[in-house]
């Protein structure tokens, strides 16, 4: 891993688990594979802690563990992995959108614990969201369950890994750490509960004090007595089929500027025809025949079959080949070509960055390369028909900012410059992995840019904490207005203002982490359909 991405690493472990387990997970990995003991001492911690560490790194996926031949445990971390959690506010609002607010607590309650029981999880957000409603109405458990299996057929949660259960007549000591199990046809089964009862709402700080203890004993009790029926079996948020839908919006989006909303609508038919059976790195979806799409397309769209087939042939005619017939039948079927859209979708943001960067001129001569491949600099001059100096310091700018490359072709073995052909040309994966760690670069000085605006105004942010909680609890015991004027007016006129632009800063940095982090997974996902095989 680079510097940038180890820095980054180490920020999202710190502001969402602490100083320890941002300690360890640093460590784990700068170093990569290490066992307990080796881990402790490096660290300067003690053994409890770094345990404890594990277990929430390991609870949320961030770190792995192996039993090796000698028989010792390493844990390693899964670097990679650490940086989704920049995009856990994106996984959380494409819930709400598909499934409601029901749908936003399920994923949200999963990536703030890591694994969590089908049954606890219903529970959990069905109070949240008993709290929230009006009227004293309740939300009932069965109505969360359901969105909780739609959740599970479209693949956005999936089971964890289980640990085996030991033979009868062991032979031989048990492993020194469990191998996981998972069956891929049970990984979205969800188990039949039947969850009976409606949420409940949150009690006030002096019922908790005077029922604490007694709710507690009891649910101990219960626990102890009865298991919940779906005991040992653990739900986690499937990243990779977020990442496809996020990639299918794209492709989506990316149609419907190059053609219309239809040919969008139709391109959006057929991911979703072939959502669950597509595999995440898989180079084209399955193949659809006509007929096929034309009965699922929405029920709004009234298009003929004659509209939808000129459609077809317009997309899979068009140069950017979204849009594909497969070869095996004949031509009647279409796919959508995943990895020509990813690379199409990379390149626009590599030629929208080069034109930010250096002008529309430098954003020319650089669409001008990638289409031509290889040009000379007196080519470039004049397929652009840009003046040779301008030209010559354009392709020198973007030369030593690594976005293009220089290759030279000699003509005689001595490499002399006067028989050597200088040809420029764009890398385009090489381009995609040097934006991408500046863009990894970029996030970590946001972070560290609200850090330091969320530091020097501790002190304002604590005062208005404590005014608001004086508020709120005043407002619940029926205090005068005059009485909450005169708390509201602890807060000074300058100090409001002061609040405000603290506010409007960090909400910009924020929008600014969401908006990078899309640059990052559009170049992201380009790399990987480079790297894996069709």
């Amino acid at each position: 891993m680079t510097q940038a991405e180890i820095k980054l690493c180490s920020l999202l472990l710190q502001e969402h688990f602490g100083e320890i387990v941002e300690k360890i997970g640093t460590y784990l990995i700068r170093t990569g594979s290490q066992a307990l003991r080796g881990i402790a001492s490096d660290t300067g911690l003690l053994l409890d802690q770094v345990k404890k560490a594990l277990c929430v790194l390991i609870q949320h996926n961030l770190v792995r563990y192996q039993v090796q031949r000698r028989g010792c445990v390493e844990y390693e971390a899964r670097c990679q992995r650490v940086l989704r959690i920049l995009r856990y506010p994106r996984y959380i609002y494409t819930a709400k959108a598909l499934y409601g607010d029901t749908g936003e607590l399920l994923v949200e309650e999963l990536l703030l614990h890591g694994q969590l029981p089908m049954s606890t999880l219903v529970r959990k957000v069905a109070d949240r969201l008993t709290d929230t409603m009006e009227d004293g109405k309740a939300m009932d458990y069965a109505e969360v369950s359901s969105t909780f299996v739609r959740l599970a057929d479209t693949h956005l949660v999936q089971r964890c890994p289980l640990v085996p259960e030991p033979p009868q007549n062991p032979e031989g000591p048990p492993p020194p750490a469990p191998s996981l199990v998972l069956d891929e046809k049970e990984m979205y089964a969800v188990p039949r509960l039947n969850l009976v009862g409606r949420g409940k709402r949150r009690r006030s700080c002096e019922e908790e004090e005077d029922g604490g203890r007694r709710a507690k004993r009891q649910r101990q009790d219960g626990e102890s007595s009865e298991p919940p029926p779906d005991d040992g079996i653990y739900w986690q948020v499937n990243i990779e089929r977020f990442h496809q839908h996020f990639r299918d919006q794209a492709i989506v989006s990316a149609v419907a500027n190059r053609m219309d909303q239809t040919g969008s609508e139709i391109v959006r038919t057929m991911l979703r025809m072939s959502e669950v059976t597509t595999a995440s790195g898989a180079a084209h979806t399955q193949p659809l025949s006509s007929n096929e799409i034309f009965r699922s397309l929405p029920a709004g769209y009234n298009i003929s079959k004659q509209v939808l087939d000129q459609y077809l042939t317009l997309l899979a005619d068009d140069p950017l080949e979204f849009v594909g017939k497969s070869g095996d039948s004949g031509g009647g079927m279409y796919t959508v070509n995943l990895h020509k859209a990813l690379a199409s979708l990379a390149t626009a943001t590599l030629e929208s960055i080069v034109e930010e960067r250096f002008g529309s001129r430098c954003a020319r001569i650089f669409r001008l390369l990638l289409r031509k491949k290889h040009l000379e600099q007196k080519q470039v001059e004049d397929f652009a028909m840009i003046p040779a100096k301008e030209a010559k310091d354009m392709l020198y700018k973007m030369l030593s900012e690594n976005l293009v490359s220089l290759q030279e072709i000699p003509k005689t073995p001595d490499h002399a410059p006067s028989r050597t052909f200088y040809l420029y040309t764009v890398n385009v994966a090489s381009s995609a992995r040097m934006l991408l760690h500046r863009c990894y670069k970029s996030v970590a000085n946001l972070m560290e840019r609200r850090q330091y605006e969320t530091k020097e105004n501790k002190r304002l942010l604590e005062k208005s904490q404590r005014v608001e909680a004086i508020l709120a609890s005043m407002q619940a015991t029926g205090a005068e207005e005059t009485q909450l004027q005169e708390i509201e007016e602890m807060i000074t006129a300058p100090e409001r203002q002061q609040l405000e632009t603290l506010k409007r800063n960090v909400n910009k940095i924020d929008a600014c982490e969401n908006q990078v982090d899309e640059t990052i997974f559009v170049l992201e996902s380009f790399i990987e359909s480079t790297v894996k095989k069709p």
